[in-house]
């Protein structure tokens, strides 16, 4: 029986059922935690702003294990309200129990934005980043809780956040084309007209993440856009957008565009922001990098200019998930454009 791929928009419900679902297994616990660049960096940031958190009232939204909300009592919060939406809600409490906090920290089940808490908050503490930051990102709750519960002048952890375009070379994605006119040497097949076939499913729309080695990022990443926790609003979040400019390092051929973020933590001492990075040029972390790959490959020399815009938005299918449109000019080349997705949960088998 053959199936087609049906296409359909997500009640904002079952949207958000799916989501929560995703988070009840303890396997992507496991890998968050586990991610010692981002758990660290948290703990890090948290701790050195314990001028700003002690004796205050957090807010740590999407709180999960409730491990940020455990190192924001060891930097000397007063109280911290714990808002969890699905069912490792149940494991936060007894973690909170086991280290004796329990005094300290209410964990409540619940979106933050149906739950009613009690007072408002002098800081909010939310590991809320997606994929290429915004893919299934939390960043709109957290706005919410802002706008709800955050006490003038309070503080937001991270406070900033900025993404980065840089074009690259990647070379899997040409052995895998090549492959096809293999064949023929190793099992007497001729396969080659494969390679069409292979070149569309390769090179297709999707957001692919993926951890993408120094030595194919062919320019210094640009900085496209930047979003200040404080400020930016809901409605800004439709359309995040901006231009790049990019030279290359020398030659080879561009068949990608990596995308990926940073966040910046406030600290006291202004001179030392913490960052936590998500650069191919930094240690890796569970976030990788998105890869974008063009429907062909450019060839570029030492310093081609590759400039271009970027566009991200909520996908029309699913508002959780991210469609990222790049137009790019290569060189002397034409301005060409493509939209990028995350496969998502909107797609179903129909007989």
């Amino acid at each position: 029986m053959s199936h087609v791929v049906k296409k359909r928009k997500l009640d904002k419900t079952r949207q958000d059922r799916l989501y929560f679902d995703s988070y009840t297994d303890v396997t992507i616990h496991e890998e968050m935690i586990a991610d010692h660049v981002r758990t660290n960096t948290y703990r890090t940031a948290i701790l050195r702003n314990s001028e700003s958190i002690r004796g205050k009232v957090v807010l740590d939204v999407g709180a999960g294990t409730g491990v940020l909300s455990i190192f924001c009592v060891q930097a000397g919060a007063k109280k911290v309200y714990a808002v969890e939406a699905c069912s490792i809600a149940e494991q936060a409490v007894k973690i909170v129990k086991q280290n004796n906090m329990e005094d300290k920290i209410e964990v409540i089940r619940g979106t933050v934005e149906a739950v009613d808490l009690p007072e408002k908050v002098e800081v909010i503490v939310s590991e809320w980043m997606g994929y290429a930051l915004l893919h299934e990102s939390m960043l709109n709750s957290v706005l919410y809780a802002r706008d709800k519960w955050l006490e003038p002048g309070g503080v937001i952890l991270p406070s900033k956040a900025e993404l980065y375009i840089a074009p690259i070379s990647d070379p899997v994605v040409e052995d895998r084309l090549h492959f096809w006119y293999t064949v023929k040497d190793q099992y007497g097949v001729d396969m080659s007209c494969m390679s069409d076939f292979a070149r569309k499913c390769v090179r297709n729309s999707d957001i692919t993440v993926s951890s993408v080695s120094v030595e194919d990022v062919l320019s210094h990443p640009a900085r496209f856009a930047e979003l200040d926790l404080c400020s930016v609003t809901v409605e800004e979040l439709r359309s995040v957008e901006g231009k790049f400019r990019c030279e290359s390092f020398g030659s080879a051929a561009v068949n990608a565009f990596c995308v990926y973020f940073t966040v910046t933590f406030p600290c006291p001492d202004k001179s030392h922001a913490l960052v936590l990075s998500t650069s191919p040029f930094k240690p890796e972390t569970h976030w990788k990098q998105a890869a974008l790959y063009l429907d062909s490959p450019v060839e570029v020399v030492q310093d081609t200019v590759i400039t271009g815009e970027v566009s991200m938005y909520p996908s029309e299918e699913s508002a959780r998930h991210i469609c990222i449109h790049v137009d790019y000019t290569i060189g002397e080349q034409k301005r060409q454009s493509k939209t990028f997705s995350i496969p998502d949960w909107s797609t179903e088998p129909q007989p």
